[in-house]
């Protein structure tokens, strides 16, 4: 590894994912955080199967599994908790090679990437620097950085920078990128609770249906729980958390017998910015997009963007394209994103708007649509909208069907080795054809045989698709 680093602002599981990715490709990074310790309270709760490919692209998907907890699907209740709709997961590993949903605890998820970065070649973590300034100087960056424990300024010149650095993104400010709202903010209380013995909590998210007191109920990690309550107009977290109103929103659960990690609000906001690269500069993760909760897509949304923008940085960066490779990145990104924050808005509003009339309609509905089980299906597929932008080749039948999307990831077997598909297809990207070999830029050819069927049905006519590095289906023949 030589030359000038790509600098990450943010050691948050973006920034650590992002330092990952970039030094499987042969690059130098230095990952710049502004707080002298990682940030010990939960966050974040959920990752699909699709983001776990992101996680196991960079080498820590393993080492995280046994920290999570599948989850068992959506349970919708009423006001008075009783069962409105129950959509269901299959346990195990799904299409993607990964549970379809993972409950996590992200300080944990925090802990695997930076003891994975920590002995990973080429990346340095420095804590307690701020940014405070950027500027271009040729083709690359140069930045000014403090040092919060009463060092000096200094700078840092960088081949690029990520700006991973979070909803008050400090590279967002010093690029002139805005926040740009699609919806309404909407304050929440979130309290985070553990429990010596187990609570009588559904294994998957219940949704307390109630617009007079929407609620989400889950079981995190280990002896973790989560509650979030929707907040009324002047309401505060200490409204709710006195004795007796506590008792009331956590029944049938005591809540003398839990400790309260942690009772705070949250502004969840529905936003994303306007621009999100200025030359060499790129935002990802929070610092580009904000999202409500109710489709769980706030830290994979993060993960998707650094997946992407590594292999297409490192490409520029080793003389493979110019920087407008890098244009690709919002064109692609931004609209997937935008879909999965309406998605979000649109069943938050499904679940939890609306007055009585809105619930009595909400429950009669139900109870004709959660039969359906194209419905069911519906509710607890992981599967995200299909990516759209230049470099995607949707022309053909097969194209419109299969680019934009993940090419599946079922257990292979190579030479009697059983393995999952991503290993075989590397870092970089490949072809896969109906015979089922996978051919590399180097020459190199592996026949898969493929035990369950899965990779011969998704293929149908195809006769051979072109795989990105980010196992985005670029080209269907």
């Amino acid at each position: 590894m030589s030359g000038e680093p790509v600098v990450v602002v943010g050691a948050g599981p973006v920034g650590l994912t992002a330092a990952l990715l970039l030094a499987r490709r042969g690059l130098r990074v230095q990952v710049l955080e502004r707080h002298r310790t990682p940030y010990e309270l939960p966050r974040a709760v959920h990752l699909d199967d699709e983001v776990f490919r992101v996680l196991q692209d960079a080498g820590v998907a393993d080492e995280l599994v046994p920290l999570t907890r599948p989850m068992a699907g959506l349970r919708l209740v009423d006001a008075a908790h009783e069962v409105l709709a129950e959509f269901r997961r299959q346990p195990g590993a799904g299409v993607n090679g990964w549970a379809a949903g993972s409950l996590v605890h992200q300080p944990d998820v925090e802990a695997v990437l930076a003891a994975a970065a920590a002995r990973t070649p080429g990346i340095e973590i420095r804590r307690g620097c701020e940014v405070t300034g950027l500027a271009p100087e040729g083709d690359g960056v140069v930045l000014t950085v403090r040092v919060r424990d009463g060092g000096g300024d200094r700078s840092v010149r960088a081949a690029a920078v990520l700006g991973c650095d979070g909803a008050n993104s400090t590279v967002r400010e010093l690029i002139g990128a805005r926040m740009r709202d699609l919806g309404p903010a909407d304050r929440w209380a979130v309290l985070d609770v553990r429990s010596p013995v187990p609570l009588p909590i559904w294994s998957g998210v219940t949704q307390v249906c109630d617009p007079a007191r929407a609620a989400t109920a889950m079981p995190v990690t280990g002896d973790r729980y989560r509650w979030e309550f929707r907040l009324a107009p002047r309401e505060t977290v200490a409204d709710l958390t006195t004795p007796g109103v506590l008792r009331r929103l956590l029944a049938p659960v005591d809540p003398a017998a839990v400790e309260v990690v942690r009772a705070a609000e949250y502004t969840f906001r529905a936003q994303l910015a306007d621009r999100w690269r200025a030359g060499r500069v790129l935002l990802a993760g929070d610092a580009a997009h904000l999202t409500p909760p109710f489709v769980g897509q706030g830290l994979g949304l993060g993960l998707r963007d650094v997946h992407q923008l590594s292999w297409k940085l490192a490409a520029v960066l080793a003389g493979a394209g110019d920087d407008g490779l890098l244009d690709s990145y919002q064109a692609e990104r931004e609209p997937h994103a935008r879909a999965l924050i309406r998605l979000a808005l649109l069943l938050g509003r499904l679940m939890t708007g609306g007055g009585r009339g809105a619930a009595v309609l909400r429950r009669a509905v139900l109870a004709v649509v959660r039969r359906i089980p194209a419905v069911a299906r519906l509710a607890t597929d992981s599967r995200t909208p299909p990516l759209r932008g230049p470099l995607l080749d949707r022309r053909g039948r097969a194209g419109r069907r299969l680019v934009g999307g993940l090419v599946p990831q079922p257990e292979v077997v190579v030479e009697g080795r059983r393995c999952r598909l991503d290993d075989v297809l590397g870092d970089g990207a490949a072809v896969l054809t109906a015979d089922l070999e996978v051919c590399r830029p180097d020459g190199t050819r592996t026949r898969v045989e493929d035990p369950s069927g899965t990779l011969r049905r998704w293929l149908g006519s195809a006769t051979e698709v072109r795989i990105r590095p980010d196992r985005i289906v670029a080209s269907a023949g």
